[in-house]
């Protein structure tokens, strides 16, 4: 069984090994099980309904993405210390999921004994530890991922696990449209409470792992002090080009707030009523865009971000000429449409940016450039905050029409990054 699924899901011939074939089933069982637990819990749409619905003040509310994003990507270049100095790093995406089950069950407990501001405290507390934990997984993945699946697989495994995984979510999304699932907080509590418990069973699937152990010999004088800590920053232009890349990509991830805030601006806009509806846009946009993008990432990455940088830049510069030209984008409806949109070209940079690191040479501190990037990254983040201030000023269609800008140098910059899946990595 694990044979067929390696060979049909990869394009193989079958001939893999059977380490080979069950190291795939386990990765496929646990990333499924663990990117439709985050599905559930997405802070930019149901954490942010389940706040409005208990009477969270909206500062709450607006902390949830930067509590999320940064505090899943900071604390990595500490824990990459701790990772290097491990022969085996399953352990740390293990109890990662394990972390963020128990931090969801938390979330769910706090909707449903607090209300207002109390559970604004209680939830951000719980997506703190959720993406602490989370950012124990990050750091290890590509690690793992590099040692115990062959290239060529790679992309392919987390394009499939995100698609099913978004088709869960997509189930839950309809359940929401046609209030099966009511819209109360006890309702989604229990929908979070489910994430929680399939966190678990992620972090139970992983640990299976037969993972070789790892050379830590890099481990002292690779994070021996903060020169140290940045000196593959300075010595491979190949780092700091991908990093500049991520860099001008997170406008895709960014994005979605304010295109939906731009829909609202009309009047005849967005409220709690159209969670199901924004949910299933962003969904369905996973379940038909990342097994594909996980396989051209597979064949090429760097293409892979070339093409979501383009095709991010494309949406994001239509929503904001829309914008301008009409004030809104038509409503919820509207909002749905570029949310689509824009969900597909965020799986493209995502895909391609997780495949492009896990393939490239890292001179065996492969823990050390994920730590090092994603730490980058959440500075970055933190920063973006600051286009909410901009949206304020000059409206949220500027917003957007500066991040179809860097959208557009993501990809120019990542034109000069290597074929990674043409050279022997780590």
């Amino acid at each position: 069984m694990q044979r067929l699924l390696y060979s049909t899901l990869t394009g193989g011939n079958g001939h893999a090994s059977s380490d080979q074939n069950r190291a795939f089933a386990t990765h496929f069982s646990a990333l499924t099980a663990s990117k439709l637990a985050g599905g559930l819990v997405d802070p930019k749409l149901v954490l942010s309904a389940l706040l409005v619905a208990l009477g969270a003040p909206g500062g709450f509310v607006g902390a949830l993405v930067p509590v999320r994003e940064a505090g899943a990507l900071l604390p990595q270049l500490a824990l990459a210390a701790w990772i290097e100095r491990s022969r085996q790093r399953k352990w740390f995406w293990a109890a990662g999921a394990a972390g963020q089950g128990v931090a969801a069950l938390g979330m769910a407990a706090t909707a449903l004994l607090l209300e207002g501001s109390v559970a604004g405290w209680g939830i951000l507390a719980c997506l703190a530890l959720l993406a602490v934990c989370r950012s124990a997984g990050s750091a290890s993945y590509k690690d793992v991922l590099a040692r115990t699946l062959d290239k060529g697989t790679r992309g392919t495994v987390s394009g499939l696990a995100g698609t099913l995984g978004a088709v869960g979510v997509l189930g839950v999304a309809v359940l929401l449209s046609v209030r099966i699932i009511p819209g109360t907080p006890s309702a989604i509590a229990v929908v979070i409470a489910l994430a929680g418990v399939l966190w678990i069973v992620a972090g139970l699937i992983f640990a299976r792992l037969d993972e070789p152990e790892a050379q830590t010999g890099n481990a002292d004088q690779g994070l021996g002090g903060l020169r140290a800590v940045f000196a593959p920053l300075r010595r491979d232009a190949q780092l700091r080009r991908y990093i500049l890349t991520r860099t001008l990509l997170i406008s895709t991830a960014l994005a979605p707030p304010f295109v939906v805030m731009l829909a609202g601006s009309q009047g005849d806009g967005i409220n709690l009523g159209h969670l199901g509806l924004l949910v299933l846009a962003s969904s369905a946009a996973a379940i038909v865009s990342s097994y594909v993008w996980g396989r051209l990432s597979d064949r090429s990455s760097r293409l892979t971000l070339m093409f979501a940088g383009v095709a991010a830049a494309g949406v994001l510069a239509l929503a904001a000429a829309v914008g301008t030209l009409t004030g809104g984008l038509g409503g919820p409806f509207g909002a749905a449409g570029f949310v689509f949109a824009a969900k597909i070209a965020y799986e493209g940079a995502r895909a391609g940016r997780k495949t492009h690191l896990a393939d490239m040479q890292a001179h065996g501190q492969k823990a050390v450039y994920t730590a090092l990037s994603n730490s980058i990254l959440g500075v970055m983040l933190l920063l973006g905050g600051g286009f909410g201030l901009l949206a304020d000023a000059a409206g949220p269609a500027l917003v957007l029409g500066v991040f179809a800008v860097m959208a557009a140098g993501g990809a120019l910059v990542a034109l000069g990054l290597d074929e990674v899946q043409q050279a022997s990595g780590d």
